[in-house]
Formats: structure tokens, sequence, C-alpha cells
């Protein structure tokens, strides 16, 4: 049976323009846009007619996420304590079409720490579980694997030899949490966030750092060449993760890497720009005004052009949240908002059928209405709270 769909009466999100009108589509594919004052049926895109009434409100392209760990969060929703992992994946995967999403990257450590055995553990069970509930149809986003690989571990190759041969796996981030570099080059604020995770001493936090920088002298320089290599031989797209100096991009660009993901400084995002990478940044330190670990600001980033993509890290609202943010600020238009989290993104790991609004593409789209809080002194230009009123994946509606 084909499934036929049109939405009406929408402020259409396209790649460089923000038209009044109506979308429609055909098993799965956008096959129309047609703009309410065109010569063609008025009853398509205004209030009346067949179809799906969208108010008015704002019909975007589906939301392409490259980095969320709240998949992490539904599995091992305590500590030492795990969910049974295909409902933990349902839930995570409601919560993020909930926010817009249409593509899920679920980033996934490998690459266990000293005396660990959580999650870095658990990669094997929760891509499995990814994996079995996606080809189950039992989840509304598309879902694919991003490994970040902890590459100052002892075992961080050997797990992704178990697990990187999946056809989801599809970002490999190259990590080196050491504190006193990269995104802990201030080793207070790693202080805080162990003291705070883990309620660690003084004397077992200075342990624990002892240890880490043993394991990055032995293994890190190692871990990075190899997974580089792998992931190349396999066709997975690589990104840098918190990168911070020119030597370090130039690492990074040697290996292969295609994205700086959450660069530290802005000559580091400036050399990755310059060496062909696209600059991630996490929507959060948007939202928050700047980054909780003291390293530069996406909004600097954005306001020198180096910008590409928003990803929701550890807050999956965020994105949109961010994209509204900067529209009522003046720093970007809803197009190039939208560009952010969903063409960018979708460009960046080859995924070319979605991302844009435009006759021929994947019906990825999400409705949105903007609600508009007042001004205060915390927000000047007021505080946009964009409210997902509709998704379809597909031209199926999922959320």
């Amino acid at each position: 049976m084909t499934n036929d769909t049109i939405l009406r009466n929408a402020r259409i999100v396209l790649e460089d323009d923000v038209i009044h009108g109506s979308v429609r589509m055909i098993d799965g594919i956008i096959v129309d846009i047609v703009p309410v004052d065109s010569s063609l049926d008025g009853a398509l895109t205004g209030t009346d007619g067949p179809g799906e009434d969208m108010d008015g409100d704002y019909l975007m392209p589906g939301l392409v996420e490259l980095h969320t760990d709240q998949v992490e969060g539904h599995f091992q929703p305590r500590p030492k304590r795990f969910w049974d992992p295909i409902p933990a994946v349902i839930a995570h995967d409601a919560q993020m079409a909930a926010s817009g999403m249409t593509t899920v990257l679920d980033a996934l450590r490998i690459g266990a720490g000293p005396d660990e055995s959580g999650l870095a553990a658990q990669a094997d069970t929760l891509v499995a579980a990814i994996v079995h509930a996606a080809d189950a149809g039992l989840l509304r986003a598309d879902h694919l694997v991003h490994l970040r690989c902890e590459v100052s571990t002892p075992d961080v190759v050997d797990v992704f030899e178990r697990i990187g041969n999946d056809d989801r796996v599809r970002l490999v981030s190259l990590m080196d949490h050491t504190p006193g570099q990269r995104q802990y080059a201030d080793v207070e604020s790693f202080r805080t966030y162990m003291v705070g995770k883990h309620s660690f001493s003084d004397e077992q936090f200075t342990a624990h750092v002892a240890t880490l920088h043993e394991r990055s002298a032995a293994y890190a320089d190692t871990h990075r060449g190899e997974m580089a290599r792998r992931a190349r031989a396999r066709g997975i797209t690589m990104a840098a993760h918190d990168d911070a100096t020119l030597a370090h991009v130039a690492e990074s660009s040697d290996l292969g890497v295609r994205i700086s993901e959450f660069p530290t400084t802005v000559e580091a995002a400036r050399a990755a720009r310059e060496a062909g990478q696209l600059v991630v940044m996490g929507a959060p330190n948007i939202v928050r005004g700047g980054s909780h670990s003291g390293n530069v600001a996406a909004a600097e980033l954005l306001r020198h052009g180096l910008l590409d993509i928003l990803s929701s890290d550890y807050v999956p609202s965020s994105p949109l949240q961010a994209v509204f943010a900067l529209v009522a600020s003046g720093e970007v238009t809803v197009p190039q908002g939208s560009a952010l989290v969903s063409a960018n993104p979708a460009r960046a790991i080859g995924l070319n059928d979605r991302g844009v609004i435009e006759v021929g593409r994947r019906a990825d789209l999400v409705r949105v209405r903007v609600h508009e809080m007042a001004q205060t002194p915390h927000h000047p230009s007021g505080a946009p709270v964009p409210v997902v009123r509709g998704v379809w994946r597909e031209g199926m509606r999922v959320a």
C-alpha cells in the first residue's frame, strides 16, 4: 500500500530559506514542496484540504545526532546497577525521537579504565542490543553506532575487534582523557568531575591520576595509530576528540580524521578547519553559555566561523534549544541553525539521503513550535523553548 502524506500550512525550513507551504511524502520520500502562494492547488498548502495541518509551526529536517551518551545512562541508571539492555535502548530511543532526532549515533565508550568493570566493559552488550532493536523494527529513530575509543586503555583494540565490524558502526572517535591535557588541561576541573561522580578522597584522586598517566604513556600513542589504521581499513569515519594544540590537529590529520569533536581552543578549531575537518561542539555548551570544563565556548567558535555541527552530548533536548537560542540572539538564521543539527552532521558521515527538506530526500521531518519566554537579565533576547510536536521518519509518524 502506498503511504501518501501531506503536511500543510507549515513554515518549511529549507537550506537557505523558510517558506510557508506544504510538503508531500510518498513511501518515505519527499516528492513535492509547494509554497502557499503557488499557482498549484491551494488546498494542499493552506488551512483547508487534505493532509495534516501544521498550524504554522516550523517543519524542519529531522535532526542527525552524532554524539549522545544517553543510552549508557538508560543502561546503567545507578552506579553498578544495569537495566535490561533492549528495554534500555527502547527508552533511550523514545527520548531521542521526542527531541526531534530521526538519526542517532549512539556514542559508546570502549576501553576500560583502572578498576573499571562498568559501562566500558559492557559495550558488546549495548551494541548487540542496539543492533537487535533496530533490526527488529523496535525503534523510532534510525540508530547507528559511534565508538568512543579511549586510546590510553589496554583493551581498546581488542574490544574494537569484537564489535567494530558491524555495519551500524559508522563513527570512531580517538580520545584520551588523561588529566593534564586536552579536555582536562586543568587538573582541578578533572578533580571536580571525579569527586562529584565517584566521591574520591584526595588520596584516591592522586592515585587514580598517577595510574592514568602511566597507562597513557604505555598505550595512548600506539593505540591511537592502531585504531586509526583499523578504522580506515573498514571505511569508518574518524573523529578526533578534544584536540587542543596544533600538534594534536596535525597528528589527527595525518591519521585521516575528518571530524574535530569538541576542540578545546580556537587555535585547534582553526587548524582543524584548515585541515578539512568539520568542527563539532556540544549544544549544552551553547545553552549554558560555556564549557563545563573551562575550555573554549562553542559560541566563540561560531563567531569565528569555526562551528559546523552541534551534538546533544549529555542533554537530548539541547540541539533544538541551542538553535533557537542562537536565532533569538541574531547569531544565526533558522536555516543556518538547522544545518548545524541536520545537514552538516549527515554530510559528515556520508548520509547524503537525509538532513535537508528537498525533493528526493528521505522524509525525515520534525514539527517544532517555539514557546517564547519573557526576557530576563540572563536571557536579554528572551528564552525561546522549542517544543517538538511531531516527528516523521521516512514518512511514518514516530513521535
